[in-house]
């Protein structure tokens, strides 16, 4: 890659950075926002439910919407809005006025991921699009390794809203670097929004769709509730509650890593077993929460398993709609992102009624038999690609076979 290829990529890394920071911290900081809000924990859990929900709705509506603006303009437009929108989560008083803040910021948040997707599929070389996207993907993963860890400290530190003027900052930065880097003649599309919906009237998209939306709500059914239980069942002081984010941020770059790797040569045939061992080790943490040691190691496999299938998933849909829907590759661009989103939705809506009617603990459980469904639909899904490519293999020796009888004969 040229120079300029490599700060485009880097910048995109960034945007993914400052995106998954400003949407991830809250998860650190529920304890305090209920705290300062006199809110129930499972209320204060349901901006993260907000959060995701806006991100599922309103991401493949305006990306289809704004896939007709250039990109460079649009990007630094939306990156502009994203700072408004955490300026007025940081001064929020009330919890009316933080959930309309999250909401804005979360469909803004959306597009700008297609956005990058889109760009890095249309400004770099084809050959290079897997690993670049590889990288995007990492910003998200090391948002939590160092954005939210820091972000949560400087709430615990400052207060809470501290953490959204934090965001804020890395927002201005992002931008900075956006106008410096987003190439200039990446045009929009000219195609209508019915047009470019038509990729969801594939029934293989909508079961496919929501694979990662299993996988990442067994996930986050402990995830959204990780501080509360790290202090409550594994008794861990509040002041080291950080500590933990940091090393669940940190398996959690293997994941990305070693899903890239899962992705060449078939990956749809390898996630369906990591679901499964996923819900294993969901449901370990019910036993090993009796301890602190066993309660970090199967934290820590569950970040190891939690980004396992997002290039896999990502190429799957960027390549049906390359063969279907051309017309949609950008909204391909956002399904990964989205379905992840609706997963966090239903991950953190599970985890709330969980909480409010069973104990913190039983989020193990519940959580892996979600990874199961996932594993399930990852199976179905395989197996009808199978069947697919078996026909075309016979049309394709059937054409094949004609031609040379035909040849013969003449």
């Amino acid at each position: 890659m040229t120079r300029q290829h490599k700060l485009l990529t880097l910048n995109l890394f960034l945007l993914t950075f400052v995106l998954g920071t400003s949407e991830f911290v809250m998860v650190g900081l529920l304890t305090e926002v209920a705290s300062d809000m006199k809110i129930a924990i499972s209320i204060a859990g349901s901006l993260v439910s907000a959060f995701a929900l806006s991100f599922a709705i309103g991401t493949p509506i305006f990306t289809a919407l704004f896939s007709r603006f250039s990109k460079r303009p649009l990007i630094l437009a939306l990156i502009g809005v994203f700072i408004i929108g955490n300026m007025i989560t940081a001064i929020s008083g009330s919890y009316g006025l933080l959930l309309f803040s999250r909401v804005i910021t979360a469909v803004v948040t959306g597009v700008l991921i297609a956005l990058a997707m889109a760009v890095a599929s249309e400004a770099l070389p084809p050959e290079k699009r897997g690993p670049v996207i590889s990288i995007i993907f990492t910003g998200f993963t090391v948002a939590s390794v160092l954005g939210v860890p820091l972000g949560t400290f400087i709430g615990q530190w400052g207060g809470w809203h501290m953490s959204y003027w934090f965001t804020t900052l890395l927002g201005i930065v992002s931008l900075i670097a956006s106008f410096a880097t987003i190439p200039t003649g990446l045009k929009g599309a000219r195609s209508s929004l019915q047009n470019q919906l038509r990729l969801f009237t594939y029934p293989r998209i909508v079961l496919a769709f929501f694979i990662p939306a299993f996988s990442i709500a067994a996930t986050y059914s402990v995830y959204t509730y990780l501080a509360p239980m790290l202090e409550d069942v594994l008794f861990v002081p509040a002041r080291y509650i950080s500590l933990v984010f940091l090393l669940y941020g940190i398996v959690s770059i293997f994941s990305t890593l070693i899903g890239g790797k899962l992705a060449v040569g078939g990956g749809m045939g390898k996630i369906r077993y990591i679901f499964l061992a996923q819900a294993v080790i969901l449901a370990s943490l019910y036993v090993s929460s009796g301890s602190l040691a066993g309660g970090l190691v199967s934290i820590s496999l569950i970040a190891l398993a939690v980004y396992l299938m997002n290039s896999t998933m990502q190429l799957y849909f960027m390549n049906w709609a390359d063969r279907h829907v051309p017309e949609a590759k950008d909204l391909a661009s956002s399904l990964t992102s989205v379905s992840i989103n609706v997963g966090i939705a239903m991950g953190s809506a599970l985890g709330g009624f969980v909480t409010k009617n069973m104990e913190l603990i039983d989020l193990s459980w519940s959580g892996g038999m979600m990874a199961v469904l996932a594993a399930v639909l990852a199976w179905i899904t395989y197996r009808l690609d199978r069947g697919t490519r078996s026909v075309s293999s016979e049309k394709n020796g059937l054409r094949t076979n004609t031609k040379e009888v035909r040849d013969q004969v003449l």
